[in-house]
């Protein structure tokens, strides 16, 4: 097995994130999906519909830079940051970050945190390396939560390897990435053998390493909600002084052809839910509707890609671990938002049990 502990990124140990670009296939596996579905679960949030416009989007994925000009741009995001920061570096004499790097791609933090191009600094490669072990455990961390519920480890291996086959084509030819998905594709077959028990024998298994210091799947506490909320305030007045600029009024109903549509796409979902929820009075009524909508589309879409597996993988259970991996996912803000309750969690659940009992009773256990 090649050892994983003298490469850049190597370090991070259970640190892998899952934040790659969408792939065709990916958009295949939701239309297809889509195709063969129009049943619900009982709730307003689990139609599994797509309209014309996800499919249009879904289809239509802008093509993706070359790695030379993606290290360029990224270099040139860098500095851009620090100089609106008023810094000159990601880390400060403190050791905190004086930047968020939150928003930045997948890829252009593995450019950064390999040093593509010998453009960046040590600091800046630690801390590219530090946002996708970040998102390495949040990626794992809804299904660590849903495993305490179902007993199920199956699950979490299978998020673990589904963030390793969302990587670039850059970072798949890396004998990091070669080691690290050998690992969890054997912590695959191990768990569908015995999904009750996480291996502990596998090298270079980087779920292992994650469910022994975050076995809970706990996750950093999130940020303020009122914080949140005023940072999307300052977000959408942005892109209506943006919009007037060009002498266009913002618009929220994708039907209108006049005016300039907002953009949601950028915002994570605990964002949209501030939008939704205007606790602070905040936001209009088009915008919380807006977001509203971009929220449930999100949920549909992570609906309709755990039907696929459970499709494609003939498991019935994967269904109801999708569902459950989702509702972990979220914070209690976007549950509210989303109207996914605690019972409709627990409807989920049952499901599972009752379809992993009929699954043991077919292959005779």
């Amino acid at each position: 097995m090649t050892s994983i502990n003298n490469n850049p990124y190597a370090y991070l140990g259970s640190a892998y994130a899952r934040a790659g670009s969408p792939q065709a296939s990916s958009a295949n596996t939701l239309l297809n999906a889509a195709d063969s579905s129009s049943q619900s679960q009982g709730n307003g949030a689990t139609n599994l519909t797509l309209s014309e416009a996800a499919r249009a989007r879904l289809t239509d994925a802008p093509a993706q830079p070359d790695f030379a000009t993606l290290t360029g741009n990224m270099r040139a995001a860098l500095d851009k940051a620090y100089a609106a920061a008023k810094v000159t570096g990601p880390i400060g004499a403190d050791g905190k970050t004086t930047v968020d790097l939150s928003s930045f791609d997948r890829r252009s933090l593995f450019a950064v945190s390999t040093n593509n191009g010998g453009k960046f600094s040590p600091d800046e490669q630690k801390a590219a390396s530090t946002e996708l072990s970040n998102r390495f455990n949040d990626a794992l961390a809804p299904a660590v939560a849903t495993s305490k519920l179902t007993g199920n480890f199956n699950a979490v291996y299978n998020a673990a390897l589904d963030y390793l086959d969302g990587a670039s084509g850059e970072e798949k030819a890396t004998a990091v990435w070669s080691a690290l998905h050998s690992a969890v594709s054997k912590g695959v077959q191990a768990t569908r053998q015995d999904p009750t028990k996480a291996p502990t024998s596998i090298a270079n298994d980087p779920v292992a390493a994650y469910l022994s210091s975050n076995g809970d799947g706990d996750t950093a506490t999130p940020a303020d909600f009122s914080t949140v909320a005023k940072r999307v305030r300052a977000t959408l007045d942005a892109q209506a002084k943006a919009a007037a600029a060009t002498g266009k009024d913002p618009v929220f109903d994708p039907g209108r052809n006049a005016g300039q549509q907002a953009d949601f796409s950028g915002m994570d979902s605990r964002s949209l839910a501030a939008v939704s929820l205007n606790q602070d009075g905040l936001f209009s009524k088009q915008e919380s509707f807006a977001a509203k909508q971009t929220l449930d589309a999100r949920n549909r879409a992570s609906i309709l890609a755990a039907l696929n597996r459970s499709q494609s993988t003939g498991d019935p259970t994967q269904l109801s671990l999708g569902i459950l991996n989702t509702y972990s996912s979220m914070s209690a803000e976007e549950r509210q938002a989303s109207n996914w309750t605690p019972t409709f969690r627990d409807h989920a659940l049952a499901n599972y049990k009752s379809s992993s009992h009929i699954m043991a009773m077919l292959r005779g256990h």
